[in-house]
């Protein structure tokens, strides 16, 4: 199927809403070719590569397929890392903004209690990495007798990350007649066998022209030693001058000299690796989409979940030793119909990691020469101003779903023997308020959070300091950006 419009796939109101204020203006190959087998809820293998707008392709049908009424979560999205799962709970929660979808993300380094807590709420879709769901689901904290939808994220990259078995062990525990999903930018055996066993007639999709292959990506190879990295790396980024950047080292401990040593060099750089809290990690990637910084030094692991359109530059500082891992280094650029660059620094010690990349990806990457003292020179002054310049600050793709919606706080939960029915009841009672301005409602042991859609949050919020919900007088004020 082809088509040029979202209105196409015969979506509902609320979801087309969403996107229209998401400025998802036309569908992308992927979503082309997934949504509408996705909507007759037929088992799918996609390979693509990130970047071409897969989590939409699976995230829009979810949505429309959600049923606001059912209290248990239909569909279960697993992801290779913890950004990741974020990432995708953001974008789902968008998505489905107007049809009040609820989706929970569930992940290590988290407190357990805390999930467990979110988790008893009503949930549409879970998204989680493999070993947190597995424990939620064996601890009965999650319950999985009512999913239908499975969505196996970035498959090839579980298996890189040894998941594959928590993977197995997780399918084992879902009901049988579900409807499957496989993403992955490539199928390695171990996948294909998954797949096959675990999936009825699945509906093949391939996206040409993605990942290492496109157009948009020009790849190159810088020879260098060891010891001269650092010096090159200098010399790239003046001569390129890009206005975001990703460079990519093997280990944490790499990372966190070649951004000590960014620093004292000048630039406005962060770091990002596994053995960074959580909290600080989500602040960082955060600050990156936001464009707070021109510069990430960052591992393969922390780097899966960042979605940014305009990083025009990526950097190998380290030749990748796992060849899948240049597919998805350089997928970190040339994105959402961008152009970019991706060039890996080889010693003499990786011949042996390139020919393997090179054999797998299916073409050489080109030898240039490294940029002469005239480049850099020519450029040195544009780049000192550039780095030296606070960079515009990206608009959050979102705002404009968001910018009409007031979260209210209630000092008042579970614990209060409130549902979320009692809130509903209350607040239609304001002259002027229906169902269709409440949003999503979170009740934990001792608050409530509700979203008032519609601009209609200041009235509400007026309204309710007057009013009792189920007999009791709660405490109301607009909610705290992040709860």
């Amino acid at each position: 199927m082809s088509t040029s419009n979202f209105k196409d796939f015969k979506l509902s109101g609320e979801i087309l809403e969403a996107l229209e204020q998401l400025h998802y203006k036309k569908p992308t190959e992927v979503q082309q070719k997934v949504i509408p087998v996705f909507l007759q809820k037929k088992d799918l293998i996609v390979r693509s590569q990130t970047g071409t707008g897969k989590t939409a392709s699976f995230g829009i049908p979810l949505c429309e397929l959600a049923e606001w009424e059912e209290n248990r979560p239909r569909a279960l999205v697993l992801t290779p890392t913890r950004e990741l799962a974020a990432q995708v709970k953001e974008d789902i929660t968008h998505i489905g903004r107007f049809k009040r979808v609820k989706a929970a993300a569930i992940y290590g380094k988290e407190p357990f209690d805390r999930q467990k807590l979110e988790l008893k709420q009503k949930n549409h879709v879970v998204v989680g990495t493999p070993g947190r769901t597995l424990d939620h689901i064996q601890k009965g904290t999650l319950a999985v007798d009512k999913i239908e939808y499975l969505v196996i994220d970035e498959a090839d990259e579980m298996l890189n990350m040894g998941f594959i078995d928590q993977v197995e062990a997780i399918i084992n525990e879902l009901p049988a007649d579900r409807m499957t999903a496989v993403f992955s930018a490539t199928i390695p055996e171990d996948v294909q066998r998954l797949c096959g066993k675990y999936m009825t007639d699945p509906v093949d999709v391939e996206i040409a022209g993605t990942g290492v292959t496109t157009e948009k990506i020009s790849h190159e190879l810088l020879e260098v030693r060891e010891e001269n990295k650092f010096s090159l790396l200098k010399d790239v980024t003046v001569a390129e001058n890009p206005d975001s950047c990703i460079i990519f080292c093997n280990t944490q401990e790499k990372v966190d000299k070649l951004f000590s040593q960014l620093k004292r060099a000048g630039y406005p750089c962060e770091k990002l690796h596994g053995g960074l809290v959580q909290k600080d990690r989500f602040s960082v990637m955060n600050a990156f989409k936001q464009g707070r910084f021109r510069y990430l030094a960052a591992t393969d692991v922390a780097a899966r979940g960042i979605d940014v359109d305009n990083i025009s530059l990526v950097v190998n500082y380290d030749t990748p030793m796992e060849k899948e891992s240049y597919v998805h280094r350089t997928g970190r650029t040339g994105r959402a119909g961008n152009t970019g660059k991706a060039i890996t620094f080889a010693t003499p010690r990786d011949n042996r990691f390139v020919e393997e990349i090179q054999e797998y990806i299916g073409f050489s990457i080109p030898v240039r020469k490294v940029p002469d003292q005239e480049e850099v020179s020519v450029n040195k002054d544009l780049f000192n101003q550039k780095i030296s310049t606070k960079a515009p600050e990206k608009k959050d793709k979102s705002a404009a779903v968001n910018k009409n919606i007031m979260k209210l706080y209630f000092n008042g939960g579970k614990k209060k023997k409130l549902r979320a029915v009692d809130f509903v009841g209350t607040i239609t009672s304001i002259p002027g308020i229906t169902g269709d301005d409440i949003g999503i409602i979170t009740i934990q042991e001792s608050a409530t959070y509700v979203e008032i859609l519609n601009g209609k949050g200041s009235l509400v919020l007026q309204e309710m300091k007057g009013k009792t919900i189920k007999g009791k007088q709660l405490k109301v004020h607009k909610a705290k950006a992040r709860t």
